[in-house]
């Protein structure tokens, strides 16, 4: 057959393929009532129309199995960082405010948290209603309640839309502080918005709300629980409609005031009606602040001053296809487009925009601060999550923004004297255990993210991690004991694992002597990365794993490493191997890496197990490091292996897609990592580990301005096993990459097959490096020995 023929063929092929394709995911998806997004997604496909691919609906409901329900996500209107999230809440309860299998909508609130395992904000809940209000909403709540089926219901990245049941069609957008709503009433019937101003979801201690010819304008304070903290925030409105009210109202406790222009208390909102003989269809533009209500209304100016809906959705939609189009995949199936993407997204929406458009945010200390143009602060730090992979994430793609995200950890500490471990608006929490802070900050640096107050982070690093203070709880266990006993004696604050906080503490050391080694603190380098070896005293001779101990120095008789005791969120089995920084030596200590490997093959035999199993945990954060431990073993095909089981298996699109708490898109990071064919195991460098790409091509543009080319031409959910590999063009046999890589950017050739190739990667020789105790082991960067043929 002449080549032109053969070409016309396989082009008509691949689009009989694909609309085939597109046909059953057409069929499937009208059985769910999802017809619309599908198209989206398919037609997105062909244009670069990364926010399409987005299904915000993933993770809003318990998958079945996953020991920590679902993903606790929302499905509202966002933009990159953004303060804004606006989103229904459903009447059942859910960290996100939605509940996948729950009809009933409370209100479209402004403010969330995605994949929390507590519940906070949903501030200023909008309820369009068909109708007068004849009762006061504080105690008569059901009657305003809408209900909605999902076959009317759309997203996808900055956009949402239903039509409830009343037959009002609401759709949402946003930009970084302002939320933008369209509502769309029935013909000839009364038109009717409800602004429920006391309606955060941890109640409020005070609200006012304001009333004017066109708009409404007031703030909220919330001190309610998150989990187990008190969390107070203070959050100020200022929204402006279309058009003029034709009625107003406000209700407080059993009261119901008609013409009332304010309302004020707890159990308080406003009420307006529109005239919709001219149009049925009212827009609501909204500014939010943490400052004041003239810096909602600025903030609204500027960012949104025309009021125009589609104007704004467009700049929310081009928002999200250029974050997203940061790494570009290509040749996988939709499926697996979708899901990447939509777990980028989650990857990308926190930490959080906290200051205005004019630079102001108020601080830790309650004082109102301003950052210098062209700088943000940020909040909503999930530390003893994301310290893992999303912050290494947010610096490899935009180190710019990262230096931000550091710097304003380092403003929390100047305004309070403490870097916080988990950090809601202008307040910190004593949320999980460690001081993750410190890794944090390390990996932004290790990964690009320099411009901050290096010398002031290093220094407040140090202070917490030397000086007696509220965050650190027991450090004086690690001068006196290196690791913090059963039955010591605790005060301050937050959970109670001791084991678990030692591990903590180590990688909190590793990541401060990597800074201090980056800046030129050698002193500082080498007292920092030897205190982290102290995980060498929780290693019980008995029987090799990591154990809880006593104040005497023995280990706790009839211990089983199913039990929780001493762990936080896992168990023994699983946070053994939470040694990141120096698996060398951990290897030598648990038997050796034959050893190692045979407990590894047990370990994942299961990837769900939860809390109280033997096995795997991937649905929660002790877990996720330990698939690319079998890099530093000599088994890397193992690693490739597994990897793709548990993408394959735990990830996915739709409500049930999240296999446990999102946790502010640290779980949804991983899943971007592991399809990349990398991770970032060693906390405070930018090493990074390999396993193999998901997707025949991907290129990954820096915003530093380095590329990174992927090409993997046979690469599917079931052709993994790496049989070579080149970096630049040369032999490449090592099973990761140094640092520099990420510096310079650069090009990954690989050959897979649905075979293993055992030898390629395993000389230990080229195991990725291991960091124990100076002057016996340094960072360096990788041998240029490995840069030679390869081996295999």
């Amino acid at each position: 057959m002449p080549r032109t023929h053969r070409k016309k063929s396989l082009v008509v092929l691949a689009i009989v393929l694909l609309v085939i394709e597109l046909i059953l995911s057409l069929f499937i998806n009208l059985i769910r009532g999802r017809t619309q997004s599908t198209l989206i997604y398919f037609l997105a496909s062909s244009h670069t129309n990364y926010a399409a691919l987005v299904d915000p609906f993933t993770g809003t409901s318990v998958q079945n199995g996953a020991p920590f329900g679902g993903g606790g996500t929302f499905p509202g209107a966002d933009v990159p960082s953004g303060m804004v999230q606006w989103s229904p809440d459903t009447v059942n309860p859910q960290p996100g405010g939605y509940a996948y299998n729950d009809h009933r909508i409370k209100g479209f609130s402004l403010t969330h948290l995605s994949g929390a395992g507590c519940a906070t904000y949903q501030d200023f809940p909008f309820i369009p209603y068909v109708g007068a209000v004849t009762s006061s909403p504080a105690t008569d709540a059901a009657r305003y309640t809408a209900t909605f089926s999902h076959a009317n219901e759309t997203a996808h990245a900055g956009y949402y839309q239903v039509k409830l049941d009343n037959g009002v069609t609401t759709e949402l957008t946003a930009t970084p502080r302002t939320g933008a709503a369209r509502f769309t009433y029935p013909a000839g019937q009364a038109a009717t918005l409800l602004l429920n101003t006391s309606g955060s979801v941890n109640g409020v201690s005070h609200a006012h709300a304001q009333v004017s010819a066109d708009s409404i304008s007031g703030f909220a304070t919330s001190d309610g629980f998150f989990c187990r903290a008190r969390a107070r925030y203070t959050i100020y409105f200022f929204a402006r409609f279309s058009q003029h009210f034709a009625s107003y109202g406000t209700w407080h406790d059993r009261t119901n005031a008609p013409r009332s222009t304010s309302a004020s208390d707890n159990r308080s909102g406003v009420y307006v009606t529109f005239d919709t003989s001219t149009t049925n269809v009212i827009t609501a533009s909204v500014g939010i602040s943490f400052v004041s209500v003239a810096n909602a209304q600025e903030n609204l100016d500027s960012e949104d001053a025309s009021g125009n809906f589609d104007a704004v959705l467009a700049r929310a939609t081009k928002s999200w296809n250029m974050a997203l189009g940061q790494i570009q995949v290509s040749g996988g199936t939709l499926s697996q487009a979708s899901t990447f993407y939509t777990a980028l997204y989650h990857a990308l929406l926190y930490p959080s925009v906290f200051s205005d458009e004019n630079g102001q945010y108020i601080g830790f200390d309650i004082n109102i601060h301003t950052v210098a143009p062209g700088h943000s602060q940020y909040a909503n730090y999930s530390g003893w999550d994301i310290y893992r992979s999303e912050a290494q994430l947010l610096a490899f793609l935009e180190p710019d923004r990262a230096s931000d995200l550091a710097q304003s950890l380092v403003n929390d500490y100047t305004q309070s004297g403490k870097l916080p471990r988990w950090s809601l608006a202008n307040q910190s929490l004593y949320e999980m255990v460690g001081d993750p802070a410190d890794a944090i900050i390390a990996d932004i640096y290790a990964f690009g993210g320099t411009h901050f107050a290096t010398s002031t982070a290093l220094a407040a690093m140090i202070q917490q991690a030397t000086k007696p203070n509220s965050m650190r709880r027991g450090l004086n266990y690690l001068a006196s004991k290196g690791y913090l006993p059963m039955n010591g004696s605790y005060d301050c604050c937050g959970f109670l694992g001791e084991a678990a906080i030692s591990l903590e503490y180590n990688v909190d050391d590793f990541s401060i002597g990597c800074l201090a080694q980056a800046l030129g603190d050698t002193k500082d380098y080498q007292r920092f990365i030897n205190r982290a070896q102290d995980w060498k005293n929780l290693v019980n001779p008995r029987d090799h794993y990591l154990e809880p101990r006593s104040a005497n120095g023995s280990f706790l008789p009839h211990y089983s490493l199913t039990s929780g005791l001493g762990w936080i969120e896992g168990d023994g089995a699983q946070y053994t191997w939470m040694v990141q920084f120096n698996l060398n030596e951990l290897f030598q200590a648990s038997g050796g890496n034959k050893a190692v490997i045979s407990r590894l093959n047990t370990f994942f035999t299961h990837f769900n197990g939860g809390t109280g199993s033997p096995y795997a945990f991937m649905g929660n954060e002790p877990s996720l490091e330990v698939p690319w431990e079998y890099d530093y073993a000599g088994a890397p095909y193992r690693t490739q292996a597994v990897v793709r089981a548990i993408e394959n298996m735990l990830y996915t699109t739709g409500a049930g897609g999240l296999a446990g708490n999102d946790d502010l898109g640290e779980m949804s990071s991983w899943y971007v990592w592991a399809a990349l064919g990398m991770y970032p195991e060693t906390p405070g460098t930018a090493n990074l580990i390999l396993s193999s790409p998901l997707f025949p091509s991907i290129t990954i543009t820096r915003q530093s301005g380095q590329t990174i080319t992927i090409a993997a031409p046979h690469a599917s959910a079931d052709t993994y096993y790496i049989q070579s590999l080149t970096v630049n063009g040369a032999a490449w046999n090592a099973p990761w990459l140094p640092s520099p890589f990420v510096t310079s950017g650069g090009t990954l050739n690989y050959t897979l097959s649905t075979t293993a190739n055992t030898s390629w990667g395993a000389d230990t020789t080229y195991a990725p490096p291991s960091y124990g105790s100076v002057p016996n082991s340094s960072l360096a960067v990788l041998p240029t020995s490995i840069r030679g043929d390869s081996k295999s």
